[in-house]
C-alpha cells in the first residue's frame, strides 16, 4: 500500500505550479493593460467637457 494516487509526483506539481503561474501572470497583465487604457480613455474624455462649454443653470 505504498502507492498513493492522491499524491501527484514532484514533477508534476512543479508543472502545475509553473502553468498556474503563468496563467496568473498573463491575467495580471492583461487586467493592468485594460485599467491603462479605462484610464488614458478617462483623460480624453474629460477634455472635452470643458467647464467654458457647460450650458448655464441658475
Amino acid at each position: 500500500m505504498s502507492d498513493t494516487p492522491d499524491k501527484p509526483e514532484k514533477g508534476e506539481k512543479s508543472t502545475w505550479t509553473g502553468k498556474a503561474a503563468l496563467a496568473g501572470a498573463a491575467i495580471g497583465s492583461a487586467a493592468l493593460a485594460a485599467a491603462l487604457l479605462y484610464a488614458s480613455r478617462r483623460k480624453k474624455g474629460d477634455a472635452k467637457a470643458s467647464p467654458n462649454d457647460a450650458p448655464e443653470t441658475d
